[in-house]
């Protein structure tokens, strides 16, 4: 015989769950996100649009569609067609907000300075400064291994992180940035004139990947990769540097996808869908 108690027990949220509901919440929650991604692509979309995208059946849609509504996150106007409304972006932009690069970058960096074995920089455009700053280091295993430091500012027009970040900025911009930028040598590989600086930042942009082999240091080599935000702006830049005596360059390919593929982490936690 089962007592109130049991019954009680039986019919509580977490039976529910156990016995599927949580399951068929979470089918319910990703079918109304189908709806909102697809109404996404759209400027607005009617019933039975969406539900031959969506591949749901109509009253299926409806329903999402009407609760979808009463929550504020889409609209129907008078020709019966839907559409998002500013909702989700305000949602998003708050989430932004909150979110601390270096924090949500450090375990991406981990695990690809732990791939790498090498030392692994995140770092910012200075906007008032002709730099780049590092906010985030992690450190190689080999006891040789590049010096630095978080807060440690390094030129734009030398270094695989500047270079990105400088790569990035509008022709307007970059022609400025260039233009007030005296090329000082750090070493003998140092780019030192400015066509060859355009010319190298031009490569970046098609290829998504920069490069300093002993540009700044001598004996150090480093590949560098952008992170972007949900606009499309390059906000960081993630690198990895080698002595060069450890640095392969028939794994070249190798480095750069892992290090594209970090960024791309990065990026995606930033709003980034490209």
């Amino acid at each position: 015989m089962k007592t109130a108690a049991n019954r009680n027990k039986e019919s509580s949220p977490a039976a529910g769950a156990r016995k599927g509901g949580g399951a068929k919440a979470i089918s319910a929650v990703s079918r109304a996100f189908v709806i909102v991604e697809k109404l996404a692509l759209v400027s607005s979309s009617n019933l039975e649009e969406l539900a031959r995208t969506t591949r749901l059946a109509k009253p299926t849609v409806y329903r999402f569609l009407n609760t979808l509504r009463e929550l504020g996150y889409v609209r129907k106007d008078d020709a019966d067609r839907w559409f998002l409304t500013m909702k989700l972006f305000a949602v998003g932009s708050k989430a932004l907000d909150h979110i601390e690069l270096a924090k949500v970058a450090r375990p991406v960096a981990e695990r690809l300075s732990a791939d790498l074995g090498e030392t692994v920089h995140m770092g910012v455009l200075e906007e008032e400064d002709e730099e780049a700053v590092y906010v985030l280091k992690i450190e190689s295993k080999y006891t040789i291994r590049m010096y630095s430091r978080v807060g440690k500012k390094i030129p734009l027009y030398c270094t695989a992180i500047g270079k990105v970040l400088l790569a990035d900025l509008d022709d307007g911009a970059r022609a400025s940035r260039i233009a007030s930028t005296k090329l000082v040598p750090f070493t003998p590989r140092t780019l030192r004139d400015a066509k060859a600086l355009e010319a190298e930042l031009e490569r970046i942009r098609l290829e998504g990947i920069g490069c300093d082999a002993e540009e700044h240091e001598t004996g150090i080599s480093c590949l560098a990769a952008p992170i972007r935000d949900n606009s499309g702006r390059a906000v960081a830049a993630v690198s990895a540097s080698w002595p060069m005596f450890r640095f392969q360059e028939e794994r070249r390919a190798e480095y750069e996808a892992r290090i594209k593929a970090a960024a791309a982490e990065i990026s995606a936690v930033l709003g980034w869908e490209g």
